[in-house]
């Protein structure tokens, strides 16, 4: 990993996949968020926006154990911080 624009990607993908899983129930809502988030991170970072992907990535050998940890720790702060900030807005 040569630059940060991964992680930050990695990061606002799965910030706003949760936040959509948190503040809406309408499945259709979640599909099309899904979606968009797709269509702009993988191009940048390869759209794991999950650490069980980035695990099973790990494991077919497409990503090293420190690119595979960083983007867990990533993608798990990015969940804990979309909790609070859900928390902060209900």
């Amino acid at each position: 990993m040569k630059t940060v624009l991964p992680l930050i990607g990695e990061y606002l993908g799965t910030f706003l996949l949760t936040l959509s899983f948190l503040t809406s129930t309408n499945p259709f809502f979640i599909a099309l968020t899904y979606g968009v988030i797709l269509f702009l991170v993988i191009p940048i970072s390869g759209g794991l926006i999950n650490p069980a992907l980035s695990l099973v990535q790990y494991l077919n050998g497409k990503l090293g154990i420190k690119e595979c940890f960083i983007y867990i720790v990533i993608q798990v702060l990015a969940g804990v911080s979309s909790y609070f900030t859900f928390k902060a807005l209900v």
